[in-house]
């Protein structure tokens, strides 16, 4: 038997101008100029052009191939969830498509194992009298937190605690919320803080933080804006300690690459991503993206989150964990798909590792010997508003995992 892979959930991020709900309304879908997008949300083509390739050969009496098992999870986006916790005695393949990559003409064959760190860090409130200020950090690029990475995108949460720091050297504040981000694994692209703080003081600090961010920031995000407006909220601003250790979190935590590989050169190897930054009545929480092809160096972040949160009274959990998926020498699959592309291109493809996750890697450590190779069409800025996928990729790639299956037959 082969199986064909692919999940069901997608990541779910919008416009702030777009009016839609996810739990109730569909994708409004533009095709334009050969484009599949959608109007002002994120397309879900990640991975839902998995499942409707996979709806597309089971639908096709016509098709030479192999026994299939089409294989669809559930909660990748959130940690892998669905493949970690299904009940994989119920699979007997052990040749594996994976069809959740996103670059056609590249065939990957390994990728990062990761997890989900979520901070806490407690906080008392107190009455505090100072003009209450609103603080955005806005029109960042983000992206996906595996694949865009290495691109050079500023994190607005991480701006915003700089912001934060710069404020307080120049006048007495009081934070009184910070949030930012939707999901842990895409690079937020705009967070607030509410704060009570002197307005010509933050007026001053976020026009040179503006002008600061704007430079260096110039070329892979340059349309970042840091404004001040003022606010009303009924909440109290955090006490001085609590306020302290908050503006202090979010200019000390570690984010972005932390190591690249030095046996696949360009690859990263090691890295996190703050992506849900939230304020409660009681705390302040911050959940990171975790990767690394080291398990070691995976654990090492976690520790350093863990030991700079203890200090400021906080603390650290984990969940999600998902182990890498290593490059397997001997590969009769990456093989044929090799060879089956190479027919049908007139050229060999790419073989890579990635420094996203990848679901292959708890399928790789469930089902001893499985071969695996994963391939998709090519999807654009996957996790944002304006992801975007090629209809004429789309269409190829079909045809070659058909031709793969007839070659399997």
């Amino acid at each position: 038997a082969v199986m064909l892979q692919g999940h069901i959930d997608m990541v779910c991020d919008k416009l702030g101008s777009v009016e839609h709900d996810f739990t109730t309304d569909g994708i409004d879908l533009v095709v334009k100029d050969g484009v599949l997008t959608a109007n002002g949300t994120t397309l879900g083509a990640d991975n839902g052009i998995a499942v409707a390739l996979m709806l597309t050969v089971l639908n096709d009496d016509s098709i030479a191939h192999p026994a299939l098992e089409c294989v669809f999870t559930t909660d990748e986006e959130t940690g892998l969830v669905g493949a970690e916790t299904l009940d994989k005695s119920q699979i007997s393949a052990r040749t594996m498509i994976n069809l959740d990559s996103e670059e056609e003409g590249v065939a990957t064959v390994s990728c990062a194992g990761g997890a989900r760190a979520d901070c806490c860090l407690p906080i008392t409130r107190s009455a505090f009298s100072a003009p209450v200020l609103e603080i955005a950090v806005t029109g960042l690029v983000g992206g996906h937190s595996g694949a865009e990475i290495d691109k050079g995108r500023a994190n607005s949460s991480m701006l915003l605690g700089r912001v934060l720091c710069a404020l307080e050297e120049k006048t007495d504040l009081r934070v009184i919320s910070v949030c930012g981000g939707l999901k842990d694994n895409a690079i937020p692209t705009g967070s607030v803080a509410l704060v009570a703080a002197d307005a010509g003081a933050a007026q001053a600090v976020c026009a040179e933080m503006d002008a600061a961010f704007k430079k260096e920031y110039r070329v892979n995000d340059p349309a970042i804006t840091v404004s001040v407006r003022p606010a009303e909220t009924a909440l109290l601003p955090l006490d001085e300690s609590s306020s302290r250790s908050v503006v202090c979190m979010l200019t000390c935590l570690p984010n972005g690459i932390q190591a690249m590989s030095a046996d696949m050169p360009g690859l990263v190897q090691t890295s996190l991503n703050l992506g849900i930054l939230t304020t409660g009545d009681d705390a302040v929480h911050a959940s990171f993206s975790v990767r690394s092809s080291v398990a070691t160096q995976k654990q090492m972040l976690i520790q350093r989150l863990r030991c700079l949160m203890e200090r400021l009274g906080g603390s650290v959990s984990t969940h999600g964990e998902y182990p890498g998926w290593e490059y397997m020498p001997q590969s009769p699959l990456r093989d044929l798909m090799v060879q089956v592309f190479t027919d049908q291109y007139g050229y060999a493809p790419k073989v890579e590792a990635i420094h996203a996750g990848l679901e292959c890697g708890l399928f790789s450590a469930k089902l001893p010997g499985l071969d695996c190779v994963s391939f998709g069409p090519d999807l654009k800025e996957i996790h944002t508003f304006r992801e975007s996928m090629s209809v004429a990729s789309v269409q190829r790639v079909y045809a070659m995992v058909v031709e793969a299956l007839k070659r399997m037959h």
